[in-house]
């Protein structure tokens, strides 16, 4: 991967902090941990997922160094991190990255709404998942499936089949009519664009990562 903007050879301190964290190893790459550094560095979840697998590998004399001076020494690189956020201005990060053009495409997945915040764009990704494995007469509460999923968001479940009702809006094989003034019409017809003429499978490889957030 082409190296990112924002990235500094100083955060590899970070992701060993997180690589060292248990269980100790390669963090899924929607996992909470690694989303939020993510955020933290406005650098995308998957440029940092694969450089945790070049941390692991230890094949320059670059990682070596690294790994001989903080990863036998939890304390040399605890107090590494610290400095690093203190420079970075712990709250103030935006200060730190004043100036810098940031692209915020990856962030806005996981930012609540503005037309409903109880609802992010990846928790519609996930439902939009859900959609297609289901007929819209069990696209109810009592739903198993359904039952399940909220119980993994850690919403109501008539939350999710509120989406999907709108998601049958969207649907051109549904037609469904109604929805055009909810809410959440714009952001459900802005995530069925992006995936919901696409391969199924993609998106079922996809929601399946995305889920790891949620645990």
């Amino acid at each position: 991967m082409v190296k990112h903007s924002l990235w500094s050879d100083d955060y590899w301190l970070l992701l060993m902090q997180l690589y060292l964290k248990r269980p100790m190893g390669v963090k899924p790459l929607y996992s909470k941990a690694l989303v939020g550094l993510a955020l933290e560095l406005h650098i995308p979840p998957q440029f940092l997922y694969e450089q945790m697998f070049k941390l692991r590998s230890i094949d320059t004399p670059r990682m070596e160094r690294l790994w001989k001076t903080y990863g036998e020494n939890k304390q040399k690189l605890r107090r590494g991190v610290r400095l690093l956020r203190q420079r970075m201005g712990y709250g103030s990060a935006n200060m730190f990255y004043d100036g810098v053009e940031i692209n915020e495409s990856f962030e806005k997945d996981f930012k609540p709404l503005e037309e409903d915040g109880r609802f992010t764009p990846l928790m519609l990704v996930v439902i939009l998942d859900l959609y297609f494995r289901l007929t819209p007469l069990t696209m109810v509460e009592d739903t198993p499936e359904i039952m399940q999923l909220a119980r993994l968001m850690k919403i109501k479940p008539k939350m999710v089949v509120e989406v999907m009702n709108v998601f049958q809006c969207c649907d051109p094989y549904l037609k469904r009519s109604g929805g055009e003034q909810h809410a959440l019409m714009g952001p459900c017809k802005q995530i069925w664009n992006r995936f919901g003429n696409d391969n199924p499978q993609k998106l079922a490889a996809l929601a399946a990562q995305m889920k790891e957030y949620f645990k």
